[in-house]
């Protein structure tokens, strides 16, 4: 015999059973991932046009907050999470997903902060740390390809070598003057005090590394004050006249040095002669390595690799210095060197600034007409489409034209009308000869 109340309860159960089936369904499309799904065919490139449009919304969002638009800006910030920085998510998400997260919280808290009424500055802060964030998945997003490397490794080999052939140019003179004074067996110790220079640089490095690190102010400003005092090296050691002068001094201070050591016999003297040859060469290029790693994020194997290659050149060119002597083009070398430095000067002055805009310390007015390049080809170049970074780069290399222009055409035509005007003056050399014999005759 059929159960009537089993019979009518299966049509319910069906029913039933259905029922949560659909909602089930109607759940799965209206929730988030669902309704994130178009971007799934985000692809990368249209990823990173995002990021940029999330980064002048983030410049946005803290104009109003200085403006005390809290509103607008809250509005503006949940737009630049909502419609662009999710579009970003899902390629983020498999490239690095922890830094997705921490972009995502990111947004939140300086929203809460901006609802809350919270200072001003705390919202700064959090969005300077957001536009770091947005610069490292930019980097997730981004292959380095080849000119990024290429240059950074240029870069770096131009300043392990440049720097270390100007130390082995002193010491080649240091030890070439004890030759001639008959004092080769004091050469040990300047060897010494070059080894040890040697390790004091790296040293020097760590260290800078280590106390930049633990100085109370964010490292947008620090890598900007890195680069700015890089920078300026950079200028003085590029401006011919004055590095000409200076060098002359410097060799004339050492070989000082080296005469007053060997007359009293001091092997200390000598070992700190060969120490401070070396080490002015090393604090510049603890100073310049530590700048260019600082704009490197990504970029550490070119650094490495360049170093690597100019260490072993330096030691090749070095056995050629104390072997063939001044058969070595070397003066054609440093002058080259001196145009590649400028350019590099000119990069670490645009990152400099970059980083100052990313701190708020100054301004940033972006130039969307500007062509815009990779992160990292932007990193090795220094180039960021802004007013700010354009202009103070436009009026550096002014500086350096216009010392060009100075020290190859107007000094030299100087020069030669100051030449032309003296033999004008100076009497014949017949009537020279005619005038001191006519009266002896």
């Amino acid at each position: 015999m059929t159960d009537v109340g089993s019979t009518t309860r299966r049509p319910v159960l069906l029913a039933s059973l259905a029922a949560l089936g659909l909602g089930a369904l109607l759940l799965l499309l209206m929730s988030p991932a669902a309704a994130s799904a178009p971007a799934q065919s985000v692809s990368r490139d249209e990823a990173i046009e995002q990021l940029d449009i999330v980064r002048t919304s983030i410049d946005r969002t803290l104009a109003l907050v200085k403006a005390g638009q809290a509103e607008e800006a809250f509005a503006e910030a949940r737009d630049g999470y909502l419609s662009h920085f999710e579009a970003v998510e899902i390629p983020l998400r498999l490239a690095d997903a922890q830094l997705t997260a921490d972009a995502e919280t990111k947004f939140a808290e300086i929203r809460g902060l901006i609802t809350s009424g919270a200072p001003t500055g705390d919202v700064r802060d959090g969005i300077i740390e957001l536009r770091g964030l947005i610069d490292d998945a930019e980097r997730q997003l981004t292959d380095t390809g080849l000119g990024a490397p290429g240059l950074v490794f240029g870069q770096s080999f131009l300043i392990i070598f440049r720097e270390g052939l100007e130390a082995v140019l002193l010491v080649s003179v240091l030890l070439g003057y004890l030759e001639a004074a008959k004092a080769t067996q004091y050469r040990r110790p300047i060897l010494l005090g070059m080894g040890a220079a040697a390790v004091a640089t790296v040293l020097t490095f760590l260290v800078l590394r280590t106390v930049l690190a633990a100085l109370p102010f964010g490292r947008e400003v620090l890598e900007a004050v890195t680069a700015i005092l890089a920078v300026g090296v950079m200028f003085y050691v590029s401006f011919w006249l004055v590095a000409r002068l200076e060098q002359k001094r410097w060799l004339e201070f050492l070989r000082a040095r080296v005469w007053n050591a060997v007359s009293v016999g001091s092997t200390t003297a000598l070992v700190l002669v060969g120490f401070t040859a070396v080490y002015r060469e090393g604090f510049e290029t603890a100073l310049f390595y530590q700048a260019l790693v600082s704009f490197g994020p990504g970029l550490g194997v070119p650094v490495l690799a360049g170093f690597g290659l100019g260490v072993a050149a330096l030691a090749a060119v070095s056995w050629a210095i104390f072997r063939l002597g001044r058969r070595l083009p070397i003066k054609t070398f440093l002058s080259t060197a001196v145009v590649l430095l400028m350019a590099t000067s000119l990069a670490f002055l645009g990152n400099a600034v970059r980083s100052l805009q990313e701190a708020d310390m100054i301004g940033l007015h972006r130039w969307p007409g500007w062509p815009r390049a990779p992160i990292f080809l932007s990193q090795a170049l220094g180039y960021w489409p802004s007013r700010e970074t354009i202009l103070a780069q436009a009026a550096l290399l002014a500086v350096y034209v216009t010392g060009a222009v100075y020290v190859f055409v107007v000094r030299p035509r100087r020069h030669d009308r100051g030449r032309s005007t003296t033999t004008a003056s100076a009497p014949p050399a017949s009537s020279v000869g005619a005038g001191a014999t006519g009266p002896a005759s």
